[in-house]
């Protein structure tokens, strides 16, 4: 690319800033490890063993756990939100049932190849914790994801849900439907989505916590099925 006189070339990461970066990857990879064994009640001293290092050292990358766990999750959602949109976005845009398919597909894959973030991102609340907005975004990706697939179906399709909805339900889905990126989704369908937004992740939490032990076999082939019940349901 040529390099218009005046503007600053981009320069390489000092050695300083490489191994500023080294450092934080090396702590939230051993808090990673932290989690799968004690969960997200995280230590920091005990990272800082982790990695051989004083814990003021990781004080002075990140200043608390919270500060710890917010980057965690971040990662995480970015993660699972990349996944979700590369296996989305793999398939042909008029295919809104192929969409929702590789989408849930690829929540379920991350999730088995993630599942202790993924409990830290969908389990239960970290007690002390509360997410700061810098979560928000990340968290948002996998719902744009479907928000296409539904706003994609309502566009193409002349019929839709006419189910009938109580004034507070309607009130809340209208202040959704105003938002960037879900126009156009009819209240009803939008009801439907978020009906099976939460039946998809209810069975994935089922599964990866034992709640289908001894009453599932082939857990594929039954998150399939809920798959596909759900994309009857909302009528892709």
């Amino acid at each position: 690319m040529w390099q218009t006189r005046g503007m600053p070339e981009h320069t390489a990461p000092t050695a300083r800033a490489r191994a500023r970066a080294g450092m934080i990857d090396d702590i939230k990879a051993a808090a990673k490890q932290r989690l799968a064994t004690e969960g997200p009640n995280l230590s920091l001293r005990a990272v800082a063993r982790d990695i051989g290092v004083v814990s003021s050292a990781v004080y002075r990358y990140f200043a608390s756990r919270d500060d710890l766990l917010t980057a965690l999750i971040i990662d995480a959602y970015d993660d699972l939100g990349e996944a979700v949109e590369e296996a989305e976005g793999a398939v042909p845009r008029r295919d809104v049932a192929g969409r929702w398919m590789a989408f849930g597909r690829a929540l379920r894959s991350w999730a088995l190849e993630h599942p202790h973030e993924y409990a830290l991102l969908y389990g239960s609340p970290v007690p002390g914790y509360a997410a700061p907005q810098d979560t928000v975004g990340p968290a948002s990706r996998p719902v744009i994801v479907l928000a296409a697939i539904l706003r994609d179906h309502a566009r193409r399709e002349a019929t839709h849900p006419t189910d009938r909805l109580s004034r507070a339900v309607r009130a809340d889905l209208e202040q959704i439907v105003a938002l960037p990126g879900f126009e156009d989704i009819p209240p009803a369908l939008l009801a439907r989505g978020m009906t099976a937004w939460a039946q998809v992740f209810g069975s994935l939490s089922f599964e990866l916590f034992g709640r289908l032990t001894g009453a599932v076999t082939d857990y594929e082939a039954y998150f399939d099925h809920q798959l596909k019940s759900m994309a009857a349901f909302m009528g892709l």
